[in-house]
């Protein structure tokens, strides 16, 4: 009998390479769902339901329609850091009521595994890097991080809450910037890197960056998430998991900007720093010890070679569109 996953987010970026690994698994029956009235990345071989997760009787609907083993929830209100400093609520209410309703169908519908993509929202900027555990519910968070570090804190006890209640396995995963082919290259709404990716690629003579270029962030290919899920599926046995999943180094800003101008042969291009612009100076570092040791998981894409993929996406694809 074929496994049974739902791919919540199935048409976003994490979502859609999700679906595509999944559904090349003769062993695995994919369902994925999406919000928005498009085919963006649409596999053949997943059936897509379209379901709007704040609404109860539609996730009701939805869980009754596919019956899943197991479901991977990639489905989120995501912007970029300009929305994080000048309209951080954005992110708080949608994604609440969307997690607290998938996590109580898992329950109901008696999902064998629930996997959930966190965040790093709640760690404080530090040279040093953190583990899950050196985070403590009196530890201050960062102004700009205050609302959706909080909505992604309560969705992780949650998942601890009905891992207790039920069958449901449930596994908050605190992921570093994922990036990859297909990311959101929008300015309004992507993160640092794709954003970096888009400007260097138009820029012409100069490329104006926003804050010092000194603000470091840890990155996850997507490649290496996917494998992460792969082995939680595969290793986890107690019912409620936290997870650190991350390259486990820091690169700064400039650090990034300058490797994609070297992939894109603009290595005289000027920077020009505007502090003015919104700007989170802050940096993490995560420990993924945990995951080493009980997963026996690794990322193995550096940031060059991750970075060149994305790059090539963002030419080959979006470019030519």
């Amino acid at each position: 009998m074929k496994t049974k996953i739902l791919i919540l987010g199935g048409n976003g970026f994490i979502g859609s390479t999700f679906v595509d690994f999944f559904a090349s698994n003769p062993e695995c029956e994919v369902y994925a769902t999406k919000h928005l009235n498009s085919n963006y990345c649409k596999n053949v071989k997943a059936t897509y339901l379209q379901v709007d997760l704040r609404l109860k009787d539609d996730v009701q609907r939805l869980f009754d329609q596919a019956r899943p083993d197991v479901v991977i929830h990639a489905a989120a209100v995501t912007t970029g850091s300009k929305d994080d400093i000048e309209r951080p609520y954005l992110h708080v209410t949608d994604n609440t009521i969307i997690n607290a309703l998938v996590f109580e169908a898992c329950h109901i519908f008696k999902v064998k595994h629930c996997i959930f993509f966190s965040c790093t929202v709640m760690y404080q900027s530090k040279d040093t890097s953190q583990s899950e555990s050196d985070w403590k519910i009196s530890d201050k968070l960062i102004d700009s991080y205050f609302g959706v570090a909080n909505m992604k804190i309560y969705a992780e006890r949650l998942c601890e809450f009905y891992s207790r209640l039920g069958e449901t396995k449930y596994t908050a995963i605190r992921h570093s910037n994922v990036y990859g082919p297909r990311d959101k290259f929008d300015l309004d709404k992507c993160h640092v890197l794709p954003a970096m990716i888009r400007k260097v690629i138009e820029a012409n003579g100069s490329l104006e960056v926003w804050g010092d270029g000194t603000a470091k962030r840890d990155l996850i290919y997507i490649d290496d998430l996917i494998n992460f899920v792969s082995l939680v599926i595969k290793n986890q046995t107690d019912a409620f998991e936290l997870f650190n999943c991350g390259y486990g180094q820091a690169f700064s800003i400039l650090d990034i900007i300058n490797i994609i101008k070297n992939i894109v042969k603009k290595p005289e291009l000027q920077l020009v720093f505007n502090n003015s612009k919104p700007n989170i100076p802050t940096t993490l570092i995560l420990n993924c010890s945990k995951a080493n040791e009980t997963l026996n998981w690794y990322p193995i894409t550096t940031l060059q070679i991750g970075i060149d993929k994305t790059v090539k996406y963002y030419k080959e694809v979006l470019c030519s569109q």
